[in-house]
């Protein structure tokens, strides 16, 4: 456990890990894959955000019954298909 604490890879105990470490830390080409990785991580977690956000404005739009589904998946962004989905949960719920 100590070495996953470490930020220096010269203070690790374990070589093995010590040399992953400096390869990603400290070698070009390893901080550049480190960066490419945690750049996709980032991207990935703004998606489902979108997602997640789009979704419950869906639902919500979808409650207040007020608009077609058509125009709920046209403002979110949403497929149509998804938006007959959260529909139909949101029956089954309600």
């Amino acid at each position: 456990m100590h070495d996953f604490s470490c930020t220096n890879p010269d203070d690790m105990n374990y070589e093995a890990l010590a040399k992953k470490a400096r390869y990603f830390k400290q070698d070009e080409k390893g901080v550049a894959t480190m960066c490419k990785i945690m750049e996709d991580m980032r991207n990935e977690a703004a998606q489902q955000a979108e997602q997640n956000k789009a979704t419950k404005m869906a639902i919500r739009m979808i409650k207040a019954g007020k608009m077609p589904l058509e125009d709920i998946a046209d403002y979110t962004e949403l497929s149509l298909d998804t938006i007959k989905e959260l529909a139909n949960q949101s029956m089954q719920l309600a």
